[in-house]
């Protein structure tokens, strides 16, 4: 547990992480920043973390970048451009982290969810939102690159290439009705059991072999961009022959199977 992120375990298993600066609306600095990295990889290690939970304290998920109070590290638009290079990687590799875990990740937006907040909720596995819930891409809106985080490559796989266009390239607000209609999110839920239901989810991965969920886990992130069906199928073919020879897919198959 950090100053800008909380862990908690509200279930076996399920690891909860708030995103804490709410009178930002968890704007995220350069202290969010280290403490969100040391988390992830801290989460990455511990196998008897089956699951993850990310959402905001307060009522906001995360408004992106703190411009106005970042801390150290903020660059100015004429500090050398390897050095603007090295800030931009170190937030990129935020959702990159996030996304590389092992463990299935489920974002539960409960308010804005603007610019790298974004890109972290892009990354998680499964993403649920509250009618309270709002998206933005808004670096376009300060003469940025709407492409930022990983958002070009998550963002059209997931809602589709045009809809994912009209998103980036204005900035506009998207509301939770129309990110449930596009399928940004698969679960639109009331506010007060949004983190509820999102525990409950994890909970359910949670109770599931390790094993099988991570490899599929794995499976989903690579056959998205597979070349042709064939290449998909021989990951799941080979996926299917290492999990059938596990202990707990033998225990798992024996009520199936016992006459």
């Amino acid at each position: 547990m950090t100053d800008t992120v909380t862990a908690t375990t509200p279930s076996p298993g399920v690891v909860l992480l708030h995103l804490n600066r709410p009178d930002r609306l968890n704007a995220i600095n350069s202290a969010m920043v280290a403490d969100l990295a040391a988390t992830l990889a801290a989460i990455r290690a511990d196998t008897a973390t089956r699951s993850v939970v990310l959402t905001g304290t307060g009522r906001g998920f995360c408004s992106g970048l703190d411009v106005r109070d970042f801390g150290d590290g903020m660059l100015e638009a004429d500090a050398p451009a390897l050095d603007r290079m090295r800030f931009q990687e170190a937030m990129a590799a935020l959702p990159q982290a996030l996304r590389a875990l092992p463990q299935p990740v489920v974002a539960a937006v409960n308010g804005p969810c603007v610019g790298a907040g974004m890109a972290l909720c892009l990354a998680a596995d499964i993403r649920i939102c509250s009618s309270a819930a709002t998206f933005g891409n808004a670096a376009i809106l300060l003469g940025l690159s709407g492409a930022e985080m990983g958002m070009s490559y998550h963002l059209p796989r997931i809602v589709g290439t045009s809809v994912a266009a009209d998103w980036m390239l204005t900035g506009r607000t998207v509301s939770a009705g129309e990110a449930d209609r596009r399928g940004l999110v698969s679960e639109l839920v009331d506010p007060e059991v949004l983190v509820d239901r999102a525990v409950e989810l994890a909970a359910l991965l949670a109770g599931l072999s390790p094993f099988g969920v991570q490899l599929t886990k794995r499976a989903l992130q690579v056959n998205t961009d597979a070349p042709d069906l064939a290449a998909a199928l021989e990951l799941e073919n080979r996926n299917q022959v290492l999990a059938h020879a596990t202990d707990e897919a033998a225990a798992r198959r024996q009520p199936w199977t016992a006459k």
